[in-house]
């Protein structure tokens, strides 16, 4: 064989071996060493160069097959379900993995062309995630602008880029200088970069940019699905929400219109106004309270401590002029009470928790509920008042015919004259007695009262037994209503149907009385007037009218050896004199001085004023009289049980 032949063998031997590069140099120097001739070690020498170059074709082929490898399980791992940040993650590791990069991240552009670094891989600082690429710097803004690869082999030294000096700062911390950027294209458009960079200065082939490329390529496909997948995400998120929104919706709706029948139907079986209160306050979980148009309650379900008066007369009035419900400071809500342009009242709401749109709407259909209700009792009224005028005429004008049929009548409209009344006699100052009448026609089907005109006036018998605060809630409510001062006497309570009468006189009575005093406009009673009321009344209740003016003070002295009833009489006989008492009591000054203190506690403290004081002293005169009429009946019943007295009799 010639030497040529067998360094040619030899050569393929090595190929066929994958022999390293070392052992080809050591064949070429062994052959030198055999004093091969010329022609034999060029032909040695060509036939390494020869293997050499199979060699490296081989092993770039199975770099291009281990790169397809690589791309098929990055196509396949890109197919999983990740998230966004999950997914440029993984395309950033297998960027810097597949191609053996020193560090490799990944930017994303937004709407209006700035571009930031999203997900990094290999750093060595804290200075590149997040970074801000903005517009038209580095290779990214290139690469994208190009739609292809671009790359340089030291980056800080190459002029041709347009430089920016946080990228700069970034790449000179890292230490970076071969650099390539891929655009990760996605139709006509671009999403970002993916970026490869070694920390030695090199060049990259083309089967490097090529890998880089389709892996660019796969990765913007992925990002748009995982994208897309996202939005798919949100939409059904937000799709549910609407639809837990709009469950919850129908359900308040669903509700609302229950309880909106339900107090329909309260208004049409004739319940009350406290009823159909306690259904609302109960509907909305909170205190309601039904205020008239002149902001007197008419009912409550409970009490509203802290209301700010101004507040709620100026929400009353922003509510009248919207229509609507207004809320007020303190989570208080108002709602006004129309039917039409008439101005009813007002519901005042304070709930226990905020109240939605729907609770709202809700109060305003209770505002009309309310309102629905007081015209139905208007107009019942109104039709039953003809009967109740004439009842109450009866009951005025024939006292000592009242009989079983009477009271029937009484009963069959609701009235029950064996319990306690009180008589309350207005007369307007200023006219309209017609609007005045329409008022108490209704006022009176609302307590439940009798009402009645005489001598141009209105007469009320109402359900009671406390004549003054009847007397005062009529002024109350009527002179708003006319704008002008009302005059009221008031009487009672009676004792049964036949007492209507007398306590009717008393009451006119009293409001003459008033008129007499120069009270017109106010109101009066018999308890009120004091000792007038006590002349005024038909039966004289000296008792009670005692009773009411020093009834403590003889309490007091019930069963303790106080005498402060004598120290009052003595302390008046003595000119209002501490000290001239004392010397009719035979006490020292300043156990009368105690006495009055004490007597100041029991009466009030102004017990020594001059109209307080002559009521004090007319019930002490009044209680003196009957206690000495007593003890003179008393002893004329046993003189004249005594078998002795008639022989000491003088003939």
């Amino acid at each position: 064989m010639r030497g040529d032949d067998a360094g040619a063998l030899a050569v393929l031997e090595l190929l066929a071996e994958d022999a390293p590069a070392a052992q080809y140099e050591a064949l070429l120097t062994r052959a030198r060493a055999a004093g091969a001739d010329d022609a034999t070690l060029d032909a040695l020498t060509r036939a390494l160069e020869l293997a050499r170059s199979v060699q490296a074709r081989a092993h770039r082929s199975r770099q291009r097959e281990a790169a397809l490898t690589a791309l098929v399980d990055t196509a396949h791992d890109l197919t999983s379900p990740y998230d966004i940040d999950g997914l440029l993650r993984l395309i950033t590791r297998r960027a810097r993995r597949l191609l053996g990069f020193d560090m490799a991240w990944l930017s994303l552009s937004r709407p209006d062309g700035s571009a930031y670094v999203r997900t990094s891989e290999g750093e060595t600082t804290a200075l590149n995630a997040g970074l801000e690429l903005g517009t038209g710097r580095g290779l990214g803004s290139i690469a994208q602008a190009r739609r292809s690869p671009v790359w340089t082999p030291d980056y800080l030294t190459d002029p041709t880029i347009a430089h920016a000096p946080a990228i700069d700062a970034v790449v000179e911390a890292e230490d970076l200088h071969a650099i390539i950027a891929v655009p990760l294209r996605r139709g006509d458009s671009t999403l970002g970069a993916l970026y490869g960079s070694d920390r030695a200065v090199r060049q990259f082939t083309p089967d490097e940019i090529g890998v880089m490329l389709s892996l660019a390529d796969l990765a913007a496909v992925a990002i748009e699905k995982a994208r897309l997948l996202e939005q798919t995400r949100d939409q059904v998120t937000e799709l549910e929400a609407f639809g837990s929104r709009t469950h919850t919706a129908l359900t308040r709706v669903r509700y609302l219109w229950e309880c909106h029948a339900r107090l329909a139907g309260l208004v049409l079986d004739g319940a009350g106004l406290p009823t159909l209160a306690r259904a609302t306050a109960d509907a909305l979980d909170g205190v309601l309270q039904v205020r008239d148009p002149g902001g007197r309650p008419l009912t409550a379900t409970g009490e509203l401590p802290g209301l700010d008066e101004e507040a709620v007369t100026k929400g009353a009035l922003q509510a009248l002029t919207d229509r609507r419900p207004v809320r007020l400071p303190g989570d208080l809500w108002l709602a006004p009470v129309l039917a039409g342009a008439e101005d009813l009242g007002v519901l005042l709401l304070s709930a226990s928790a905020p109240l939605a749109d729907e609770d709202v709407r809700l109060l305003q259909l209770a505002a009309q509920s309310v309102a629905c209700l007081m015209l139905i009792q208007r107009g019942t009224a109104a039709a039953e008042g003809p009967v109740h005028d004439e009842l109450l005429a009866d009951l005025l004008d024939r006292p000592h015919s009242v009989d079983l049929h009477l009271l029937e009548r009484a009963r069959r409209l609701g009235i029950d004259l064996d319990r306690p009344h009180v008589v309350v006699v207005s007369r307007p100052e200023g006219g309209e007695l017609g609007k005045a009448v329409a008022w108490a026609t209704s006022y009176a089907y609302r307590t439940g009262g009798l009402k009645g005109v005489r001598r141009g006036c209105i007469a009320l018998v109402l359900p009671g037994t406390d004549a003054s605060d009847a007397a005062h809630r009529v002024s109350g409510e009527l002179s708003p209503l006319l704008g002008h001062a009302v005059s009221t006497g008031a009487a009672g309570p009676t004792g049964g149907p036949g007492e209507v009468a007398r306590v009717y006189a008393e009451a006119v009575r009293c409001l003459d009385a008033l008129t007499a005093l120069g009270g017109a406009g106010g109101t009066a009673s018999l308890q009120e007037l004091g000792f007038l009321g006590l002349l005024l009344s038909a039966d004289h209740d000296v008792e009670a009218y005692i009773a009411r003016t020093i009834g403590p003070v003889l309490e007091y002295d019930t069963g303790r050896p106080t005498e402060l009833t004598r120290t009052l009489e003595e302390y008046f006989a003595s000119g209002a004199s501490p000290t001239h008492a004392a010397e009719a009591l035979h006490v020292h000054p300043n156990t009368v001085s105690r006495r009055l203190e004490r007597i100041g506690e029991l009466l009030g403290p102004d017990w020594q004023k001059p109209a307080r004081a002559l009521e004090i002293q007319m019930a002490l005169r009044l209680r003196r009289t009957r206690t000495v009429l007593h003890d003179r009946r008393a002893a004329a019943g046993r003189s004249a049980a005594s078998p002795y007295a008639a022989p000491y009799e003088a003939p």
